[in-house]
């Protein structure tokens, strides 16, 4: 499960096109971290250099409008997410990921050894699909590709998306093109779904999976980084659409 938080634009125009994933009734943010609190949803914070750390959410104090997440003051990690200046936590409430930005957050000691980490009640949230509940293949027809420069051969590759999901997608690698190792960032990906559906994003190889000898290739598994707001949303509406054709599709078969 992609614990990692979906990156958002900072300019406010385009992080108006996230408005179908944001949540800013502050009763419906009550009720959501509540829930958070009452399942003891692991939560990871982390910062834009890659330092986190993971918490559980233990009390939403809504008189004085803070946070509370558990904190081990002993764990390395804590202190690097606290020197950052930028934070967000991410979670899952069933197989929708939640996240949010954590301002103010601070290291809190109490008596007995007991500490805690604070910071304000975010006055908006995101909610976005779980990858791995939501991931479909494309339909039949043109399949969609992904094209790319090879990072390291310097080649133009026209990769076959195999599936994909609103935070990644799996290609497929041939076996007569250079390897592309887990890590690997992909700048300025196109990826062409269908006819509209053609976005640009930056793309980071996470695993590189062996398939049967006839695909002639290996699978890799990606996740999409630095999506604008308007590619999240079209990317949201192809998943939904093939859902709702494929259910389809199903139920005509005799």
């Amino acid at each position: 499960m992609e614990t990692m938080p979906m990156p958002l634009p900072d300019e406010p125009q385009q992080r108006s096109s996230l408005d179908d994933f944001r949540i800013a009734d502050p009763f419906e943010i009550l009720a959501l971290l509540r829930q958070m609190v009452e399942a003891r949803v692991l939560l990871t914070i982390a910062t834009p250099r890659g330092a986190s750390y993971t918490t559980t959410l233990w009390e939403v104090d809504r008189s004085r409008k803070v946070l509370r997440f558990s904190a081990d003051r002993l764990d390395n990690q804590l202190e690097q997410v606290l020197d950052a200046d930028d934070a967000v936590a991410v979670g899952y409430l069933d197989s929708v990921k939640v996240q949010f930005d954590v301002e103010g957050l601070v290291h809190v000691h109490g008596a007995g050894g007991q500490s805690a980490l604070n910071c304000t009640l975010p006055q908006e949230l995101f909610r976005f699909q779980r990858r791995g509940s939501y991931r479909v293949r494309p339909l039949l027809g043109a399949p969609p590709t992904a094209k790319l420069s090879h990072p390291e051969a310097g080649a133009l590759l026209e990769l076959r998306v195999l599936d994909v999901s609103v935070g990644g997608l799996a290609l497929l690698l041939p076996h007569d093109v250079p390897p592309l190792h887990p890590g690997t960032l992909l700048h300025d990906v196109l990826i062409d779904l269908d006819a509209d559906t053609r976005f640009t994003a930056s793309v980071r190889v996470v695993h590189v999976t062996a398939i049967n000898q006839d695909a002639q290739g290996v699978r890799l598994g990606c996740e999409i980084e630095r999506l604008s707001g308007e590619a999240l949303r079209a990317l949201q509406r192809y998943v939904d659409l093939t859902q709702r054709r494929r259910r389809l599709m199903a139920q005509d078969k005799p």
